[in-house]
């Protein structure tokens, strides 16, 4: 049985300007992606539900920063699913794919029947942006709200950044004749271009977490408002395709917002672990702490939450007090 038709827009996101609104956005196709993700971990469904989501907003948000740079999208929660983390690496080139990786911890016994999004609970959801070495990351945190990740997105952006924003997600296995089930996430992200810095404080609001409505009013609401009509038409199927290309898919939804897209930017599974920056992040312990990590087999371990990739060293190897790999 095959994996399934490599398509043309599988694991790229387009991002779009809609001229007639003042308003940008992102459409994403996840694909290979998602089976690169998921494949590494035996997570139960309603985890590997949570982590496509949250590998889909990575995705979306991802694609605005940077060459070089790191985004990372952060939820922990005191539920049952204790922790969501990915990571998303722009290419070090134009022109090269960006990289994600993801993972979850969990307590199976707490898990229920309930939608994945009910495993999750009382907790924080966090953007952290990593511009490189000799500056300062930016962290931005907002507390765990609404039915969905893309809702606790939505008011991260409204909340922390002042930037009216709105996601349409879908995502699941697809199944077909002939073709292995794989999981498959497709959807678009709007964002109200803002006028002036987006990390400025405003006061007010709806309630105790700002909304896309309280930042907008006027004309600009008018356009907000409009826009986000015409994206409530959206199907799930065109979102995750594969029939409708992710241009086609922009002409359908906004054909008179005058939408223009701009180079789609293509996304693979990728990992940063090594056996370099693993000896790296041992190098803060003293032989005596090694000696205490050190397996009946003589040797200590270190496995990657992201890829599951598994590392063996040589004790008298690693730590600050460690010989060399050579023995020296």
């Amino acid at each position: 049985m095959t994996i399934g038709t490599k398509l043309a827009w599988d694991d790229t996101v387009l991002p779009f300007q809609l001229d007639a609104s003042d308003i940008r956005g992102r459409v994403a196709r996840l694909d290979g992606v998602l089976g690169g993700i998921l494949e590494q971990h035996d997570y139960p469904p309603q985890v590997e539900a949570l982590v496509a989501e949250m590998a889909l907003l990575t995705a979306l948000i991802g694609q605005t920063i940077k060459l070089r740079w790191k985004l990372s999208l952060q939820v922990q929660s005191k539920g049952a699913v204790r922790m969501i983390a990915t990571d998303y690496y722009a290419p070090e080139v134009a022109g090269e794919p960006a990289r994600i990786r993801a993972y979850a911890s969990y307590d199976a016994d707490r898990l229920t029947e309930a939608a994945p999004f009910a495993q999750v609970g009382e907790g924080y959801f966090a953007i952290m942006i990593d511009q490189g070495k000799g500056t300062t990351p930016y962290q931005g945190i907002t507390p765990l709200t609404g039915e969905s990740l893309s809702a606790c997105a939505e008011a991260y952006f409204a909340q922390s950044e002042q930037l009216p924003t709105r996601f349409s997600l879908s995502f699941g296995k697809s199944s077909e004749p002939g073709v292995a089930e794989h999981w498959r996430a497709g959807g678009i992200m709007l964002q109200h271009m803002p006028k002036a810095s987006p990390f400025v404080a405003q006061d007010g609001g709806s309630g105790d977490v700002l909304s896309a409505a309280d930042l907008v009013d006027g004309a600009e609401g008018e356009n907000w408002g409009r826009v986000n009509i015409l994206l409530d038409t959206v199907e799930d199927l065109e979102l995750i395709g594969p029939v409708v290309p992710p241009t086609d898919l922009l002409v359908r939804l906004f054909h008179e917002e005058q939408p223009r897209v701009f180079d789609a930017q293509a996304i693979r599974f990728g990992c940063t672990c090594s056996e370099e920056r693993v000896r790296q992040s041992l190098s803060i312990y003293s032989a005596q702490d090694i000696e205490k990590m050190t397996t009946e087999d003589g040797v200590v371990t270190a496995d990657c939450q992201f890829c599951s990739a598994h590392y063996e060293l040589d004790p008298t190897t690693v730590g600050f007090e460690a010989r060399d790999a050579d023995g020296a």
